[in-house]
């Protein structure tokens, strides 16, 4: 079964007329009274399907257009060129690398180098304010630049386990000391701890000489775990532990440990047990509906970031077979099982 964090292959995305540089929506002949320009790092996914049906089910007549570039930074500024020369009405940006080489951060948002006139959605940014995008989800302070969240918030990932498991009490983590990304993560769970009623263990990994952290380590740090009595462990946004996914998951199915991602890659990918985590397609469709708010008139500027509000539940049913760790019916009802 395809799912929706997949990538479409070729023929569905040209049944979809979602290929690089096709456009979308009326056909040619047909002249569009609105234009907006969808730029992706990597090819179109279906957030690209998810915009184009929000701006089609409110009636607006308007041609949507791809451009795509094939992880090529050097593609950007061409972009940005091309969108000032069509004079679009608006642009949907996909991910962190597109939307800084199209519009900057904000010390560079007057830079010519970049759109600062022309309404800029962006999507699929994990932290925009940590890379100066903008300035806060409820005022970018940018006037052309609005978006949306996607990440999981954590409680929504700790309530999303007690389903899973209704007497869980005891969440552990293992993170990087040498990045301030990981860091930050532990706290913000930690925040948590007394509202959601369970108890957090959070180890360092051990760091080599040149103070980066040791794959060796993960393993008797995920044992220490076990020991202190921890039920879930989660796996945070580490780009060492997103590299190390497989000595993770398996060190803690070892040790008898569940882990949950707010990736969906290591659920499919590799062992962790389970992902809650937004559909592509309704990421899309939540940024589709603020670039119609920009094509009826809105000022992007005063627009908050938007925030998805409903998410899927993917869980890796051979590790629960493992773990013998399976949902409740009820909640399996729910979930979207990898086999």
């Amino acid at each position: 079964m395809k799912r929706d964090w997949q990538k479409m292959g070729a023929a569905a995305l040209l049944a979809l007329g979602l290929g690089a540089g096709i456009a979308i929506g009326p056909a040619p002949a047909q002249a569009a009274h609105k234009t907006v320009m969808m730029v992706t790092w990597s090819g179109c996914e279906d957030v690209c399907k998810g915009v184009r049906d929000a701006i089609a089910g409110n009636n607006i007549d308007a041609e949507v257009i791809l451009r795509d570039a094939a992880q090529d930074r050097d593609k950007l500024a061409g972009f940005v060129q091309e969108a000032r020369a069509r004079k679009v009405d608006a642009v949907v940006t996909w991910g962190t690398k597109v939307t800084l080489g199209m519009v900057g951060t904000i010390a560079e948002q007057d830079d010519p180098d970049f759109l600062n006139n022309i309404p800029v959605v962006f999507t699929a940014v994990p932290d925009p304010i940590g890379t100066r995008i903008i300035q806060s989800y409820d005022w970018t302070g940018r006037p052309n630049v609005t978006g949306t969240r996607n990440q999981t918030p954590e409680s929504v990932s700790i309530k999303s386990i007690r389903r899973y498991m209704p007497g869980f009490d005891h969440l552990g983590m293992l993170y990087d000391p040498s990045a301030p990304n990981s860091i930050i993560k532990v706290d913000e769970v930690k925040a948590l701890a007394d509202d959601l009623k369970f108890k957090l263990d959070a180890l360092p990994l051990d760091l080599d000489a040149s103070g980066a952290p040791t794959v060796a380590s993960i393993a008797p740090k995920m044992a220490a775990l076990k020991a202190a009595g921890v039920q879930w462990v989660y796996l945070g946004p580490s780009p060492f532990l997103q590299k190390n996914q497989d000595a993770f998951t398996s060190a803690a199915v070892q040790n008898g440990l569940a882990v949950l991602s707010p990736d969906p890659h290591p659920v499919t990918h590799s062992q962790a047990l389970m992902s809650v985590t937004a559909r592509d397609y309704d990421v899309g469709k939540l940024a589709g509906e603020q670039a119609v708010k920009l094509l009826k008139g809105a000022k992007p500027g005063n627009l908050p970031v938007l925030a998805i509000d409903h998410f899927a539940y993917l869980v890796n049913m051979k590790v629960a077979k493992k773990l013998n760790l399976y949902p409740p019916a009820a909640f399996l009802q729910v979930v979207e099982k990898v086999e």
